[in-house]
């Protein structure tokens, strides 16, 4: 990028600079720290960068330009001047009709694409009269049992005219069927249904403990999805590959990257295995990133994951489609870093995340509600983080030009050294076998860990600042208007399960339930009968404990 003898020289100033100005004001004042580094010190931060920084830096090969390979700036060419990103607002409240009820009016508020947040009986495959939902119904998002659930929670809204992201793993299966039945009643193509579905398996293992079956079985399930969205519903995102989990349990932003990455080399791997074709379902994987506080690391994060996953999917698996090579990605803004101390400065610290995915180019973004750290966000909260994403659209300028950071010498070598990084960690696992093995093993769950671990001591000790938790604290109790789920709202549900038990047709449930099992006890595709027992009112739990007889529970170390 710079002539040699250039580069030469503007070491030569840098060194000059270091000797007769910084070096001696720092011997002088010192600094704030002794070393600067990246929030989760995975990089160690230099007081000057310079196009010394970057002489390796090859603009066509490394950086070129949007909606073309390496996809570093974009993987679509006009990026926000052409449409602007999704915004997404997750929602999930307690029951389907309330749920329902936060859907339209966040529509009203001018949101572009619904978020289903489920709770966590519905996450773990049991319905809400199962003991072990007991005190867990609608807690942490809308519990669904049957098909009737979520026909409330879609009553009046279109499926022809919304894109619907479903944030379900173990049962991914269920809840897509039941998205595809909806669009069957309302009498919408299935090509041209919409949406996400997470169904990432393996960061659950790692993150979240939210499984139920053993990982062969699961990714099983996983490449039947792949197969059957292929067919049917070629629009809809057959899984969201979610780096989001793993950073909250405490990772760095290379640790990120490398193991959502490495999730994603584990599913196309399983996909090829079940004979798919990798430019038939690569189209259609997407990624579901964190967004975190240090704006440069974030916005350096995302146009690295971009680079890679490019390199990965033309030189492991030899996609020739470009969009097989294009990592689209979601972004959350960090669940972790809200603190219920001093709620306000949450909005703060939402809007600089929203900032950085803007700025790293996101396809789709959650603005998380400055009280998230206490309950589920109440309606004026929702509102304002939906209002960030629309000032940061409309008022910022972020929006108006592509990858607005590139050729920032700092930016540009905070990219490589994240990929350079990311990429060392994906050498570690494949020399344990590939993710799922470094899984079992514990091995990445054990490294994500340690840097929890060593963060908090840091926290603990005053070391890292977090604002109105370890410095400048407040005394104050102030008044919180909390969303809360109460014993009647999880008695109305059951009470609500047992009406459609009572109506339905119980030989059709348990004809469909026996199809179900029948097939997973073979090779043919589980998606068509899953579709036919929703369709039914077979529940979540009964097509869930189905799996469970012919797959099992995993067990880690097992």
């Amino acid at each position: 990028m710079f002539d040699p003898d250039d580069l030469d020289t503007i070491r030569e100033a840098k060194a000059d600079w270091e000797a007769d100005s910084y070096g001696p004001t720092v011997d002088r004042f010192g600094e704030r720290k002794d070393v600067f580094t990246t929030d989760t010190g995975g990089q160690e931060v230099d007081p000057l960068y310079t196009p010394a920084d970057v002489a390796d830096l090859d603009y066509r090969e490394d950086v070129g330009v949007p909606g073309e390979e390496p996809y570093t700036r974009g993987v679509y060419s006009t990026m926000y001047r052409g449409r602007l990103w999704t915004m997404r607002q997750y929602a999930g409240m307690g029951t389907a009709a309330e749920t329902n009820e936060r859907f339209n009016y966040l529509l009203d508020e001018g949101q572009t694409g619904l978020s289903m947040a489920f709770d966590l009986p519905t996450q773990m495959g049991y319905d809400s009269d199962a003991a072990m939902a007991a005190g867990e119904v609608g807690k942490s998002g809308v519990a669904i049992d049957t098909l009737r659930d979520m026909e409330t929670v879609f009553d009046g809204i279109p499926l022809s005219e919304v894109s619907t992201s479903m944030t379900i793993n173990a049962p991914a299966a269920i809840l897509l069927a039941m998205y595809v039945a909806i669009g069957d009643q309302q009498g919408v193509d299935r090509s041209e249904l919409r949406g996400t579905i997470q169904n990432d398996i393996m960061k659950e293992y790692i993150a979240r403990n939210l499984y139920i079956y053993p990982p062969e079985p699961s990714m099983r399930l996983i490449t039947d999805i792949f197969e059957f969205c292929a067919a049917e519903t070629p629009k809809f995102n057959t899984i969201s590959i979610s780096g989001y989990h793993i950073r909250e349990a405490g990772s760095t932003a290379a640790q990120e990257i490398a193991f959502t990455l490495g999730n994603g080399i584990e599913y196309v791997n399983a996909a090829l295995d079940a004979g798919l074709d990798v430019d038939e379902f690569a189209p259609q994987l997407s990624f579901f990133f964190n967004a975190h506080n240090n704006i440069f690391e974030e916005v350096a994060k995302f146009r690295a994951a971009r680079r890679m996953w490019a390199k990965i999917m033309e030189e492991r698996f030899g996609a020739e489609n470009p969009k097989s090579k294009q990592l689209k990605f979601h972004t959350q803004t960090g669940g972790s870093t809200l603190t219920a101390q001093q709620i306000d400065n949450n909005v703060v610290r939402v809007a600089y995340q929203a900032l950085a995915a803007v700025l790293g180019g996101t396809q789709s973004l959650h603005t998380n509600g400055k009280d998230e750290a206490l309950s589920l966000p109440t309606e004026k909260s929702v509102r304002t983080a939906l209002r960030t994403q629309q000032i940061l659209a409309h008022e910022s300028g972020a929006a108006d030009t592509i990858d607005p950071l590139a050729g920032s010498y700092y930016v540009e070598a905070l990219t490589d050294d994240l990929e350079a990084e990311a990429f060392d960690i994906l050498d570690e696992v494949d020399d344990r076998g590939g993710m799922l093995d470094a899984v079992k093993s514990q091995w990445v769950q054990g490294r994500i860990q340690d840097v929890a671990f060593d963060r908090q001591q840091e926290i603990e000790e005053g070391k890292r600042i977090i604002v109105g938790v370890n410095e400048y604290q407040v005394d104050e109790d102030p008044e919180v208007d909390l969303e809360e789920v109460t014993e009647e709202d999880e008695r109305r549900q059951v009470d609500r399960l047992e009406t459609v038990r009572a109506e339905r047709d119980d030989e059709a449930v348990e004809a469909a339930l026996a199809a179900v099992r029948e097939t997973a006890r073979g090779d043919d595709n589980l998606l068509p009968p899953i579709v036919d027992a929703v369709k039914a009112y077979a529940s979540v739990g009964e097509i869930s404990n189905a799996l469970r007889e012919e797959f099992g529970e995993y067990q880690p170390g097992m």
